[in-house]
């Protein structure tokens, strides 16, 4: 045969054979394209499935445990908040879904292996749920349900899946400065009667008067020395502690904030070390103040107060409201039978004491009658009722006597937002300033307290301090305004691992 007709025939016939292999490999190569876009499409439905229950269970944890106050009024909104904002939720791309309550629980704690209680039970003994857990899985499998639509179709590959998410919330700090004192007494609530004339009983809570200024750093029930405490902000109660957390340094950060990264102070023994070192943080208290120089303090985290008026003593001070001025910044300390505290704490003042001796006083709060404080019951919204400065000469009695002119009608100094008794921040922070930001919540501390840097302490209650005026490397002067229930200061509500 001629070699080019050879050559022509290889030609033709290679190609024909090389187009039929590659006609038998086709089929297969489509199975396995369409295998692999089979199992996306199922893997995609389950993960956006797995997505929405995911998103399902930490929305409804936070919005719920944002409710949890310590009391059973607070778990019944939180089951009620639960439920509005899954009624606002969607799933399976668009659908909505009934909720029920037993996906939710309570507990102390979200540490591994807390005890989670229903609704009823939580109700029943409230005082520290401050937790949430919220199971999908008791919603039924229907909501988490994921048929495969092709991935079935491979060997022993199930028909449907069923997914299930949880989410864990609850409070991560509290309202509360790094900063304790010694409660003045162990009673929550006495009676002072001030003999007047007229007679007036005044409310004493845990022995401070409200609206009397203090020092916090001169006084101790216990001692005529002073003492103050330092709180390690990190450790909850029957923590263990560390020394190493209440340095000024590592103390500092929650001076600014005003916050302890722990849900609560009571329930158990905080850590603390004594003294407090006011000389290191006394310019952290004053960024409330808009004062930010040397201080480790910065306006967006830590923002000034909206009215920062120093409510001073003296002739040119801004507690113009007195007659007679207030010649001190405090009232005046007085030690007294192994004591360390004002005039005003005693039955009754030293003889010849001058009006001027009690400090600026109501420049936040004013006294409170006795007669409306109900044991065992919170404080009315509205506050309890209060004394006017009428009543003056009978609760500080003095020579002359002490007397308000110009005082506020039905308010009190600090809530002008205008005039001599208002200062505003600077302009760049004004946007930013916080009403209330001069209120220092402070642990009253059962005292004697052992001496150390990390000792086991048992608060009383939280106290709520008006700063009149910036503090100074030895002194923290503010005006009492009454107990704070802890349930009143939930700090961040964060999802737990």
């Amino acid at each position: 045969m001629n070699p080019i007709t050879i050559r022509l025939n290889r030609a033709y016939r290679t190609p024909s054979r090389e187009r039929g292999a590659f006609a038998l490999m086709v089929p297969a190569v489509l199975m396995v394209i369409l295998g692999f876009c089979a199992l996306a499409l199922d893997l995609g439905q389950a993960y956006n499935r797995k997505t929405e229950l995911q998103g399902i269970a930490q929305a409804v944890a936070l919005a719920a445990a944002r409710e949890l106050n310590g009391t059973a009024a607070g778990v019944t909104a939180s089951l009620l908040k639960a439920g509005e904002t899954a009624s606002r939720l969607k799933v399976r791309y668009g659908q909505r879904f009934a909720w029920d309550d037993a996906a939710i629980r309570f507990s102390n704690t979200p540490a591994s292996g807390a005890e989670w209680v229903d609704g009823a039970t939580a109700r029943g003994a409230p005082a520290d749920r401050y937790y949430v857990k919220v199971d999908t899985r008791a919603l039924g499998q229907d909501l988490g349900l994921v048929e495969t639509l092709f991935i079935q179709v491979l060997p022993q590959a199930q028909a449907s899946a069923s997914m299930a998410e949880r989410a864990i919330a609850g409070r991560s700090t509290i309202q509360v400065l790094p900063l304790a004192i010694c409660a003045m007494s162990g009673d929550r609530a006495a009676a002072r009667t001030n003999p007047g004339p007229p007679q007036t009983v005044e409310l004493v809570e845990y022995g401070f008067r409200r609206g009397v200024g203090y020092d916090l750093m001169q006084l101790n029930p216990g001692a005529a020395s002073p003492i103050s405490f330092v709180i390690d902000p990190l450790a909850p109660p029957g923590g263990l502690g560390s020394a190493s957390n209440t340095g000024a340094s590592a103390v500092a950060p929650f001076i600014c904030s005003g916050n302890l990264w722990t849900a609560r102070v009571t329930g158990g023994m905080i850590r603390v070390g004594s003294p407090f070192p006011i000389g290191a943080l006394y310019r952290e208290l004053n960024a409330r103040f808009d004062q930010y120089a040397g201080s480790r303090c910065k306006p967006n985290g830590a923002p000034p107060d909206f009215n920062v008026r120093a409510y001073t003593d003296g002739a040119a001070g801004a507690a113009t409201w007195m007659n007679p001025r207030a010649t001190v910044p405090s009232a005046t300390p007085a030690g007294s039978a192994g004591r360390l505290q004002t005039i005003a704490d005693l039955p009754a003042p030293p003889a010849g004491t001058a009006a001027g001796a009690y400090g600026p006083l109501w420049s936040y709060a004013r006294a409170a009658r006795f007669s409306s404080y109900m044991p065992g019951q919170a404080e009315p919204r509205n506050g309890y009722a209060t004394f006017g400065p009428s009543d003056w000469p009978s609760l500080y009695p003095s020579q002359p006597a002490s007397g308000a002119s110009g005082y506020p009608g039905g308010s009190q100094p600090y809530q002008a937002s205008t005039g001599g008794y208002y200062a505003a921040p600077s302009a760049p922070n004004t946007p930013i300033s916080v009403i209330g930001r001069r209120v220092l919540h402070v642990p009253l501390l059962q005292c004697p307290v052992a001496a150390g840097a990390n000792v086991g302490a048992s608060a009383l209650g939280v106290g709520k301090f008006f700063m009149t005026v910036p503090a100074t490397p030895t002194s923290l002067y503010a005006e009492f305004a009454g107990i704070i229930p802890e349930d009143q200061l939930t700090g961040q509500v964060i999802l737990y691992p």
